[in-house]
């Protein structure tokens, strides 16, 4: 009998509005492109920018305002040569809220579970799955091209793009069970303590890396949980 592959669980943690998170993926995709099969990752979001205004207008209010906020984002884009901040950000088409665009996502996820669309990564979406190509599309439809993505017309759009079924999506979001799923995010959060976006829980959360990890950091927390033995605990 051919010995099953063992399998890392990640949980990983992001708001689609935090910059950390965009810069990110490409560490996402990494470890998906290097570990494949190796590794299942579980999408969780949370509620750091649930209301922007208290968050970036009245906190940053004190720090040089909006303005300073958007200086403060592009400076931490251009850190990075892979991603495009639009030199406009934050100051307009400021999403009210994040929330929505979780709530679509989480709607998006209830398809692929249930089998209205597939699982499997797709070649059209640079070896993402179509949830995962949501969530970056939204990102992009933000930091790149400053859609104000709280609106659902942008919700839609990508969902015509990606050709998922709109009216399923829309049913999802108004009989509250994308809501219960979003709520069972939060309820995640909390019992794992998470700090903040993103952060990836591995080992039933013994391991929990937040923040701007570096993806060295990330390979070797995979590598370890891989090559342990099951039923003998670490002692490094």
């Amino acid at each position: 009998m051919t010995p099953s592959i063992r399998r890392v669980q990640v949980n990983y943690y992001s708001d689609v509005l935090c910059v950390w998170a965009y810069t990110a993926q490409i560490k996402l995709d990494q470890m998906l492109a290097q570990f494949g099969d190796k590794v299942s990752v579980k999408y969780h979001y949370l509620t750091i920018f649930g209301n922007t205004r208290s968050r970036v207008v009245e906190g940053w209010k004190d720090k040089g305002g909006v303005g300073a906020y958007s200086n403060h984002v592009s400076e931490i884009g251009g850190e990075f040569d892979h991603v495009e901040i639009h030199p406009d950000i934050w100051r307009v088409n400021r999403p009210a809220s994040s929330l929505g665009c979780h709530l679509f996502l989480k709607a998006v996820e209830l398809l692929e579970r249930n089998g209205t669309i597939p699982a499997t990564r797709q070649a059209h979406c640079n070896g993402r799955t179509l949830c995962e190509e949501a969530a970056w599309r939204l990102r992009l439809a933000f930091f790149r091209d400053l859609k104000d993505i709280a609106r659902q017309e942008h919700h839609m759009e990508i969902a015509e793009a990606l050709g998922l079924p709109g009216g399923e999506i829309l049913a999802l979001l108004e009989n509250g069970e994308a809501c219960a799923a979003l709520s069972a995010d939060l309820d995640s959060r909390d019992r794992h303590g998470v700090k903040g976006s993103p952060t990836l829980i591995l080992n039933e959360g013994r391991q929990i890396l937040y923040g701007n990890v570096g993806y060295k950091i990330i390979e070797a927390n995979i590598h370890e949980l891989l090559e342990r033995p099951a039923d003998r605990a670490s002692w490094c």
